[in-house]
């Protein structure tokens, strides 16, 4: 890959980070950021696999960061990581989602390194803002 595709990329997903950053969400960069974070992780988190699609500018994020800002029982931590860009902290974390395929973008709730909610691709591209909105709202009830 060019330099300048590089740079190009970075300016081009500046603001889909900032949107997750700005709510609170800590972005874990690489494969070593990831486990020190779950290797250290206590009560529950949440994880945002960001993306650049569609589904996760119209859906995903606008659902996540007002689910988080709109409720006072939300998760302990609030990471990301994104795919396509940090490909290795991406497949890091993946790791933690035992039984779970890969899906960008996607949401999952952990109590420690255990996945006890999930949100795939197939769960936002298929539905409204709202109804995301509303399944992370209940899960964060029934496991924070």
């Amino acid at each position: 890959m060019s330099m300048a595709y590089e740079e190009y990329m970075k300016q081009m997903v500046r603001p889909m980070r900032e949107e997750l950053v700005q709510a609170g969400f800590q972005e874990l960069l690489t494969a070593d950021e990831v486990e020190n974070f779950m290797e250290k992780t206590e009560g529950t988190t949440l994880v945002v696999v960001n993306s650049v699609c569609g589904c996760a500018a119209g859906l995903a994020r606008p659902a996540v960061t007002q689910a988080v800002l709109r409720t006072d029982k939300k998760p302990d931590q609030l990471v990301t990581v994104f795919a396509g860009q940090e490909k290795e902290a991406t497949a890091k974390m993946r790791e933690y989602f035992e039984g779970y395929e890969p899906s960008s973008p996607s949401m999952a709730i952990l109590k420690g390194k255990e996945v006890v909610h999930f949100i795939p691709r197939d769960d936002i591209e298929d539905n409204t803002m709202e109804t995301i909105m509303e399944n992370l709202l209940v899960a964060f009830e029934n496991h924070c």
